[in-house]
């Protein structure tokens, strides 16, 4: 990385990405320039990782002045279904709305799978005698009812957290507002969410679920980030702000009220950053590639924009919320391989973890991974050093590998090989999901690889889906830690506008929600903008979007509304984007239907810092080597490039191993790559970098 004078104090920003195996961190210097740390992830106490990376950064509290995070906490609770004891408030009629759902199945076909169980078990369901309708109150809410139904849900013993959740509410939330202020006032130590609260948009279910999915999971994240405040505070360093899953950071305070909103907390960093440093590179059409150590986590990003969707399902859960568009995979270095009962090999979903981590890690482990599998075909180095504190062995991947080859009649070689391709079927699959089957052709895109593993497996991937170009950025191991550093604060608002395009007044409802909007707090301890950012950091965005479709479809699309378009002209735009986007999206339109409006959105965001790294000067030191390598099913002897001998304009011509400090990448035959001006591996097929 380039070189940097300390910091004054206070002009450091920190990105802190708490993984499933690793918490990675980065910090941006107020002249643009990085530091980098990775250490062990502490499942037990995500905050001691935390702390751990910024000792590791020999960072001390003062030079802080601005702090992200990204976090699994919400995640995890929701994949174990390890969230708070939830009860549920609704319109009497409509208990079982949350386990009925909708008609679709998980496996269209098998009739004996089962959904997820719901968040909230029937018995903790509870019904109100009231009722609102389209145009208003049908039946009142009585203060009679009020007290019943308050009673019986604060007679709930261990009860943690409440949702409320009536019909009609995104338009008529007043009785929701008197039962959540009558529940906070009774139950003062308990979480109320009420729906028209996180979610003022019409589909019961669906606002159903993501209200109770708030109120299931706000009690642990809220635990976790106020010990994490708490022990920030004990070490000098500021409040961190979160990333939320739409891909900007809010206020702790914020993120500890809606944990709902940061289920892809730590993805989010990792598109954010690949978004970024792929368009320093002059590339704004991009698929991300995440491999860590738990998971793959794919998007894609065009014009420099990631897609956002608000139509997630987590763990079989609808939370419909601002999220960037991840895909994720239980196929990362860490996931476990296994035979199954028709004897085929297979990878994840378990995984390894941290601790006790794969077999080469030495910390207990016997089962192989798919590291154990990228170590023993010579893509990782016997003995290297992982995390500060692993030590790789080879000969303890062999003995995992051959164990769980024997009973097939394999070879570890031939173990390892089908391990490594098992996992990269997986991630290709993945990557088709957010690419084909969006209607986007992932040959027209550039893939960009980080994480951990990323770059060892990005251009086997590349070749399966025809892509040629291949991006490999010098933070590649810790990259979703630079999308926290940089990332923009952002707060996401939205209201029902249901009618006919062209019949409903859009440009009013767009101002409307301008008027009752606040930016969000960029915090006193927002770092500024390097001189050399190609963006002034603090610069407050409206963003306007409308949800529309045609007349009798089911779902609908989100199109941006620019903000120069006159009054007289919007309905004309919107229909103009929604009709590309449909072409694009489903292969035709219907220009002689009506279009039809479902909410309108305000996106409102703080500019983050935009750090311009500069390629770092060969180190001529750094020592090259060879070492054998399992490549086009045989052995082959490699070179062995550390990242740090690379300057740029470099060039790499595979088959080769470059080494980068926190990651891998693995340049296959056909494969040449450059260092271009900003650090970043430019990787293309067939040729030349």
């Amino acid at each position: 990385m380039p070189d940097h004078e300390e910091p004054s104090t206070g002009r450091v920003r920190l990105g802190v990405d708490v993984g499933g195996t690793f918490t990675d961190l980065v910090a941006v210097d107020r002249d643009g320039a990085l530091r980098f740390a990775k250490v062990p992830s502490v499942p037990a106490d995500p905050s001691s990782g935390v702390l751990a990376a910024v000792a590791a950064a020999a960072l001390a509290g003062p030079e802080v002045g601005a702090f992200a995070h990204g976090t699994t906490v919400a995640t995890n609770a929701l994949l174990e279904r390890a969230g708070a004891r939830t009860a549920l408030v609704t319109t009497r009629g409509f208990r079982d709305v949350i386990e009925i759902g909708r008609q679709n199945r998980p496996s269209l076909y098998d009739l004996t799978r089962d959904r997820p169980p719901s968040l909230v078990p029937r018995e903790l369901r509870f019904t109100v005698a009231e009722r609102c309708g389209p145009d208003g109150v049908i039946e009142p809410l009585l203060a009679a009812e009020v007290e019943r139904v308050v009673a019986e849900v604060a007679a709930v013993p261990g009860l943690e957290a409440v949702a409320v959740c009536l019909l009609f509410s995104f338009a008529h939330p007043g009785h929701e507002r008197i039962l959540a202020d009558a529940l906070r006032r009774r139950l003062p130590a308990v979480t109320v969410v009420a729906s028209s609260e996180i979610l003022p948009v019409f589909r019961e279910y669906e606002r159903f679920t993501t209200a109770a999915a708030d109120a299931y999971l706000t009690p642990r994240l809220s635990s976790y980030l106020r010990q994490l405040e708490r022990r920030c505070a004990g070490h000098g360093l500021t409040v961190p702000a979160i990333m939320q899953s739409s891909g900007g950071v809010a206020e702790l305070s914020e993120a500890a009220s809606h944990a709902a909103r940061c289920v892809l907390s730590g993805p989010a960093g990792g598109v954010v950053g690949a978004a970024y440093i792929a368009g320093l590179s002059g590339v704004r059409d991009l698929l991300t590639f995440d491999m860590g150590g738990t998971s793959t986590d794919v998007a894609p990003v065009l014009g420099g924009q990631a897609l956002t969707t608000s139509e997630s399902v987590l763990a079989g859960v609808p939370v419909m919320l601002p999220a960037v568009d991840v895909h994720s995979v239980s196929a990362g270095g860490g996931s476990i391989a296994w035979v199954d009962g028709g004897g085929a090999l297979r990878v994840g979903p378990r995984s390894a973890g941290a601790d006790p981590g794969p077999a080469c890690y030495g910390r207990g482990g016997t089962r192989p991974t798919v590291t154990d599998a990228d170590l023993y075909l010579g893509y990782l180095a016997d003995g290297a050093g992982l995390g500060g504190e692993l030590i790789l062995s080879r000969a303890a991947a062999e003995a995992a590998l051959r164990d769980l080859g024997q009973p097939l009649g394999l070879t570890p070689e031939q173990t390892a090989a089908g391990v490594v391709a098992v996992a990269d079927a997986e991630m290709t699959r993945a990557l088709r999901v957010v690419s084909v089957e969006r209607g986007i052709d992932p040959r027209e895109l550039v893939l960009v690889a980080f994480g951990g593993a990323g770059g060892t497996h990005a251009c086997a991937l590349a070749d399966e889906l025809g892509i040629t170009r291949v991006l490999v950025p010098l933070a590649a191991g810790v990259l979703s830690a630079l999308g926290l550093a940089i990332g923009d604060v952002r707060r996401d608002h939205a209201r029902p506008l249901l009618g006919r395009l062209g019949a409903v007044d859009l440009a009013g409802a767009f101002a409307e929600l301008v008027a009752g909007t606040e930016p969000p707090r960029s915090g006193p301890d927002a770092a500024p903008a390097p001189a050399s950012g190609p963006e002034p950091a603090g610069q407050v965005t409206l963003q306007r979007r409308v949800d529309c479709r045609y007349v009798g479809q089911s779902h609908e699309l989100t199109i941006d509304v620019d903000e120069g378009v006159a009054a007289s002209r919007v309905a004309e735009a919107v229909r103009t984007a929604f009709e590309a986007e449909h072409l694009r999206r489903y292969g035709h339109i219907a220009p002689e239907r009506e279009i039809e409006t479902v909410a309108v959105r305000l996106v409102v965001t703080v500019g983050g810092p935009r750090p311009v790294p500069v390629a770092p000067p060969a180190d001529p030191s750094a020592r090259r080597g060879h070492r054998r390598a399992w490549t086009d099913g045989e052995w082959h002897r490699i070179d062995v490039i550390p990242r740090a001998a690379l300057g740029a304009g470099e060039v790499v011509t595979g088959p080769a191993v470059v080494e980068f400090a926190e990651s891998t990448c693995l340049v296959r035959r056909g494969w040449a790559g450059m260092v271009d001006e900003v650090g970043t591996l430019v990787l293309t097929h067939g040729g030349t970098a």
